[in-house]
This record gives structure tokens, C-alpha cells and sequence, in this order.
């Protein structure tokens, strides 16, 4: 056959194509069906989705198909075929995104599918408040279902975390700055944590604070271990400089600091200690053992912080809380037992009453 020329069709050849033509059009005609099926499921949200908004986790590594199922088993779309026919068509069927999916009331099946397109995540609001322990934290992130507590506690008591965080101590207690924050489902426990730690960089550990401290005799941790004493101690931001002077004064005469706080750290409780308690041989006991403990027991605001390196001249050596507002501060030992027996009976008839 010579160059440049074309070749007749043959009759089996002039078959074939006119078969890959039928098959192309049925293809097509299949299309516009699903088209036209898939449009009449766009107009109007499943009966579920019109009585409110419903939530649709999608897991990591999920198909298409499964993830069309788990939007119909949720009540979010109407049509498992028309959720995979437009993504089909959209492109997106490779790319759709993990994640906790919060579905709008009345959501058309394309803005279902634009929601898991982007990737519009539902996020959650964490408030860790001021005085909270990473037990609390890890109960708190466990009860939102976003993290189990025994990986938050690993993570947070984990030395080479810490240091990978600049963090020279053997984990993160006190160094996760109270405030709101946005975690979203699936992220990662030391992305959490690592997000607290670089707030209490910007808030706290500041170059003025280092240098403060630093003049007062104190590294970071002792600082912040100080503060997360002054934290738990005080109820009113009024009285953080006061109960801040007692310690110091105490800490400046080799007293121990007896703060029930830290005992409660030590024995895991929530609660104030037994008598038992402030007996118990452990490093936290401020009881048995002078200076401050080992480490921080809770996570401190700024508020205290800013007590710790600035507490009031006071001459209190001794205080006892009157309420759940104030306390009641006192020179002298004998002046503080008298306080205690007072406030105690007082405290005993409200109770009764």
C-alpha cells in the first residue's frame, strides 16, 4: 500500500465500529437517565434531612460507594446512584474527604457532595479553662468522642513529645494554655496538644515573662509550676497576688507550702485530701516535702502567672477559705487555727441548713 493512502473499510471493520457507536450511545442514553434520575433527587432533602441537620462521619479510606451508603444509612441524601453519578461527572469520585460531615437542613444532594468535595469539616469547640489538669483535658476530649483519654495522658506525660516541643520537662502539664480552641475529628492527639503548647509560647513564655522570672530566681517550669499552685488555690483573680505573697513568703522561709491542691494531684482526686492524704510519701505532697514539687499539677492562666512574678508584700503565712469566693489569710499559726475552727463550724451549719 503505498503512502498517503487510505485503506477501504472492510465489511467485518465497517461492523465493529458501527457496534462501538451503539455502545457509545447506549453509554450515553445510560448517562442522561441517571442524569435525569439523579436531578429529581436534587430538588428536594430526604424527610430526615427536612427535620433537622444530621451528622456523617466518613472514615479514612472509604470509597465512593460507601460513602454514598453511609449519606443514605444517615438520611442525608436520597439516592446512593445519584451521590455517585455526579461525583462521577464532577470529577470528584477519587477525592472525596474524611471527616465529620455536619449536613445542613434541607441540603440538596449537590451541596451534600459539595461539603465532602471541600472538605468542610465539622469543627468542635474545645474550652480548656483555666486550673484544668490533663486529666481533665483527656476526659473532656474522650466525652466529645475525639480522642480516647488514655492517648491524650500517653501523649501529654511523653518526655520526647515534650521536648519536641522545646519543652524541657518530662511532659506537657502546665505548659497548654487555657483558651478555646477548634479540633475537628481524626486529628491527631499530638496535633492537639502541640496546638495548646504554641498558644502558652505566645501567651506566656514571652520574652518579658523569661526575663521576670529570671530575676526572681525561677526557670520557666518553677515559674509556671508555681503558678499552676496559685491557680488551683485561688477562685477570684482579686486574691491570686495575695495567695501568691503567702507562698512566696513560705518558700523564702524554707515552710513548707502544705497547698492541698498539690496532694490532690498526687492521689489523682478532684476533690480536697483526706487527712490520710496529706501523710502519703509522694513528691507532690507539699505536706511532707518543701519547695515547690516536682512539676506543675494543672494548667494556669495568665492571670496567675503574672501573681506568681509580681505576688503582693503581704505578711500572711497561712490562709483557709471562708467560701467557695475567698479566704481568709492569717499571720500567725494560732491565728490560723482559730480561723479554721470558725470557718469550719460555719461552713458544718450551712450544710445543715
Amino acid at each position: 500500500m503505498e503512502t498517503g493512502t487510505l485503506r477501504p473499510l472492510r465489511r467485518s471493520d465497517r461492523g465493529t465500529t458501527r457496534r462501538r457507536l451503539r455502545g457509545r450511545a447506549l453509554f450515553a442514553l445510560a448517562i442522561l437517565g441517571l442524569l435525569a434520575f439523579g436531578a429529581s433527587r436534587t430538588v428536594t432533602a430526604p424527610s430526615a434531612l427536612e427535620a433537622g441537620p444530621r451528622m456523617v462521619e466518613i472514615p479514612p479510606q472509604e470509597g465512593l460507594w460507601g460513602v454514598a451508603r453511609r449519606l443514605v444509612d444517615e438520611g442525608a441524601i436520597r439516592s446512593q446512584i445519584a451521590f455517585i453519578t455526579l461525583a462521577v461527572l464532577r470529577g470528584t469520585a477519587r477525592s472525596l474527604k474524611a471527616g465529620e460531615y455536619e449536613i445542613p437542613r434541607g441540603a440538596s444532594l449537590v451541596t451534600v457532595l459539595r461539603l465532602i468535595e471541600e472538605g468542610r469539616i465539622k469543627p468542635h469547640l474545645i474550652v480548656l479553662p483555666e486550673g484544668f489538669a490533663v486529666r481533665d483535658l483527656a476526659r473532656q476530649l474522650e466525652a466529645e468522642g475525639l480522642a480516647s483519654a488514655g492517648d491524650v495522658l500517653r501523649v501529654a506525660s511523653s518526655p520526647n513529645f515534650a521536648q519536641a516541643q522545646g519543652i524541657e520537662a518530662d511532659g506537657v502539664e502546665g505548659y497548654l494554655f487555657p483558651d478555646t480552641y477548634q479540633v475537628t475529628k481524626g486529628m491527631r492527639v499530638e496535633d492537639i496538644l502541640a496546638r495548646m503548647v504554641a498558644r502558652f509560647r505566645e501567651k506566656v513564655a514571652t520574652p518579658d515573662v523569661l526575663a521576670r522570672s529570671a530575676e526572681r530566681g525561677l526557670s520557666l517550669h518553677e515559674l509556671v509550676t508555681l503558678a499552676s499552685i496559685i491557680e488551683k488555690e485561688a477562685v477570684t483573680t482579686e486574691e491570686r497576688p495575695t495567695i501568691a505573697g503567702v507562698f512566696w513568703n513560705r518558700l523564702q522561709r524554707d515552710m513548707p507550702l502544705q497547698a492541698d491542691p498539690t496532694v490532690s494531684y498526687a492521689m489523682g482526686k478532684d476533690g480536697a485530701p483526706t487527712r490520710q492524704d496529706l501523710e502519703v510519701a509522694h513528691p507532690f505532697n507539699t505536706y511532707r516535702n518543701r519547695g515547690l514539687p516536682p512539676g506543675p499539677i494543672a494548667n494556669p492562666g495568665r492571670a496567675s502567672v503574672d501573681a506568681a512574678l509580681a505576688p503582693a508584700e503581704v505578711p500572711y503565712l497561712y490562709f483557709v477559705s471562708i467560701d467557695d469566693r475567698q479566704h481568709h489569710f492569717s499571720v500567725t499559726l494560732e491565728e490560723h487555727n482559730r480561723a479554721v475552727a470558725r470557718y469550719r463550724q460555719h461552713r458544718a451549719r450551712f450544710r445543715a441548713l
